[in-house]
């Protein structure tokens, strides 16, 4: 017995129903190991470099880090994952994931405060366009979004500073 149109449409909404899933899996593991190329970088560098450079009254404690960026990591995948169909905004995630990878590398790994100033001022300018595209159709993922540009802009802040207090 043939199997019915209804039936082959049951299948393939049961076969794709779980690829949000998967996805949003993949993206939060995507994300969750670009924090550990970060932390790989920076790990070391904490009690060594970095405890010997000038920084400003607000620098926050180096514990705080950890927490801050792995939930923001969660909240990247989340909204990768809900504006996945929209094309841009998405090649603008990607982007946004290889800038931010790249910053831990050139403040940590590189000990270059400045060249990470001009990376992470590409991060916060790419930060503002993502929220941007996805405003149109995607404002809850938008929204999401709205404490990783406070915290980028703070690190921005915080990376000028420190750059010129050590320059």
């Amino acid at each position: 017995m043939e199997p019915s149109l209804e039936d082959l449409a049951r299948e393939r909404r049961d076969r794709t129903s779980t690829r949000p899933v998967w996805r949003l899996c993949g993206l939060l593991f995507l994300c969750l190991a670009i924090g550990a190329v970060g932390s790989a970088a920076t790990l070391p560098e904490i009690k060594g470099w970095y405890v010997g450079l000038a920084k400003p009254s607000f620098n926050p404690p180096s514990w705080i880090f950890g927490p801050v960026w792995s939930t923001l990591y969660v909240l990247m995948a989340l909204t990768a994952n809900a504006a996945w169909g929209d094309r841009l905004a998405r090649r603008t995630f990607f982007i946004i994931v290889l800038v931010n990878a790249l910053w831990s590398q050139l403040f940590f790994g590189l000990h270059q405060p400045a060249l990470a100033l001009i990376d992470i001022l590409g991060y916060l300018i790419l930060l503002i366009l993502w929220i941007r595209q996805l405003w149109p159709q995607h404002r809850v993922a938008a929204l999401l979004q709205l404490p990783h540009l406070l915290w980028v802009s703070f690190a921005t802040v915080l990376n000028a500073s420190i750059w010129w207090l050590n320059k």
